[in-house]
């Protein structure tokens, strides 16, 4: 299951700007020295997720909203060492969704699932990118279906146990069909570690969301 889904498993780097550039008081030198930041601090960030290619032909890849937002550049990179530079298509920032697209050809990809179907206790498999370590695969089952996640948030979740960590963001929840149930969007943790309680945006969601970046 592994060897055949994991090749469409992406590593996304994002190049971000400097969160000094963004206090204003900070862009000048003479603030900077009389605080003692040096200039280094503005310095473009480079921080790392997870995508899934879902349209091989149209070279289409998704990840969250909140791993490529304010990039200055994103890049994405294939098991099989290639990496190529992404432009966005689209960005549901409601959803914590983005599609990008890349120019590459002999892509793999994977196929959505009907998340409809998703019974709690079926097993799953989670892939990704976590602390930027490379890509990691740990498994699990569907803890609960139509998981929200608070007050005055109105979506749902898939809720996980399978080990989701800060960078697995944008990966894939897999069935053992070898489906994408889910992206892996969130976790709960008072430590920033796992804990069991990892959380992935429901296919269709996801397919309705790459259907109006194809369309529009």
């Amino acid at each position: 299951l592994v060897e055949r889904t994991a090749p469409a498993v992406v590593n996304i780097a994002v190049l971000q700007p400097s969160p000094t550039l963004q206090n204003p008081l900070l862009r000048d030198p003479f603030f900077r020295r009389y605080m003692g930041v040096p200039d280094a601090a503005l310095q473009p960030t480079i921080s790392a997720g997870s995508g899934v290619i879902l349209d091989a032909a149209r070279g289409l890849v998704v990840t969250n909203f909140h791993v490529v937002e304010n990039a200055r550049a994103v890049e994405v990179g294939l098991r099989d060492g290639r990496t190529f530079p992404a432009r966005p298509v689209g960005f549901a920032p409601e959803l914590d969704l983005a599609v990008l697209h890349i120019d590459a050809e002999g892509l793999p990809a994977l196929p959505l699932a009907d998340s409809s179907e998703i019974a709690v206790g079926q097993q799953v498999v989670a892939i990704g990118n976590p602390f930027g370590l490379g890509q990691t695969v740990t498994a699990g089952i569907v803890s609960a279906v139509e998981r929200g996640l608070g007050p005055g948030d109105e979506r749902t979740f898939i809720q996980t146990d399978a080990p989701i960590n800060p960078g697995n963001s944008g990966g894939a929840l897999i069935d053992l069909n070898g489906q994408v149930i889910g992206i892996n969007s969130a976790l709960i943790s008072p430590n920033e570690g796992n804990v069991g309680m990892g959380f992935a945006i429901p296919s269709n969601v996801v397919r309705e969301v790459m259907r109006q970046a194809v369309r529009n």
